[in-house]
């Protein structure tokens, strides 16, 4: 086949390409592509021109316009905390009593904590602060050390047996471990100790039983969880005639804890939050009590 044939259906010259009689038509480049490749081109090249670009052996060419996104972040960020200071410069001030009754402050405190507790405390008290296993409920058991500010703030500075050196301590003994009670009074003890919280217990538990329970828990448990069994903020000791259990309420947790001892950790934030955050979650906490009926 000739080059420069016209095809007699389109009347467009062919190339002298046949494929099993199909022939190939020298069909030019519509003038559209032409016209977007150009100014793609233009485009590309004043963006290169105009914008950082290309790399070279001491840095890269800034472009004529001086963007520099390091120096907008910053700007960003300068901006932003120069706003954070207009209310954190309050909570630094202000005493607890005055930041709890100043409803606008506390909206910021409410959004600003969620996100701190989130980062730091959710993945062991959960993201609702109800607690998980090991780990206590904030928001509707009572604080075993205490529901002041100022002594949730320093709960959460301090830590509990942590690494500050003014750490809270708390350990619940192994009583059956380092042979401190035998068998027999530890089931006995621990009968008593579901009978204080759970009334079907009680109901199916003889009163001698009782009694004895109540004599080995007055001679090894009072001085730690105090004489009605309603916990100590002074030992950080939890009150057990309630339903709220860090470890499991159950015959067999509550054993676990008379037999094992218990060591719960709490870490210590100091160092690692400013004084500004710490303040924050534990106005935050008390804000989540505060709104539970």
């Amino acid at each position: 086949m000739a080059l420069g044939e016209r095809d007699k259906f389109s009347g467009q010259m062919t190339t002298g390409h046949e494929w099993n009689g199909i022939k190939e038509l020298n069909t030019p480049v519509p003038r559209a592509v032409w016209i977007f490749l150009l100014v793609a081109t233009l485009f590309a090249v004043a963006w290169t021109v105009l914008n950082p670009s290309w790399p070279g052996i001491n840095g890269y060419f800034r472009g004529l316009l001086g963007v520099d996104q390091r120096t907008q972040i910053a700007q960003i960020v300068q901006q932003a905390q120069m706003d954070r200071a207009t209310w954190t410069s309050r909570i630094d001030a202000e005493d607890f009593a005055a930041i709890q009754a100043d409803e606008p402050l506390m909206n910021i405190v409410r959004e600003t904590g969620q996100a701190l507790f989130g980062d730091n405390c959710a993945a062991c008290h959960g993201a609702n602060a109800l607690g998980n296993p090991g780990f206590p409920n904030l928001v509707h058991a009572p604080l075993m050390w205490g529901d002041d500010p100022e002594i949730v703030a320093e709960t959460i500075s301090v830590g509990i047996n942590g690494s500050s050196p003014d750490t809270r301590f708390a350990q619940m003994l192994a009583f059956g471990r380092d042979q401190m009670l035998v068998t027999a009074d530890i089931n006995t003890v621990v009968t008593y100790v579901q009978a204080l919280s759970q009334p079907d217990v009680a109901a199916a538990t003889a009163p001698d039983i009782l009694a004895a329970g109540a004599t080995i828990f007055a001679d090894n448990c009072a001085a730690c969880h105090g004489e009605t069994a309603k916990g100590m903020t002074d030992t950080g000791a939890p009150d057990l005639t309630d339903n709220f259990w860090t470890y499991g309420s159950d015959r067999a947790a509550i054993r676990q804890s008379v037999y094992a001892g218990r060591t719960g950790v709490m870490p210590s934030w100091e160092g690692r939050l400013s004084p500004t955050e710490i303040k924050l979650l534990a106005l935050y906490v008390l804000d989540l009590r505060a709104g539970t009926p």
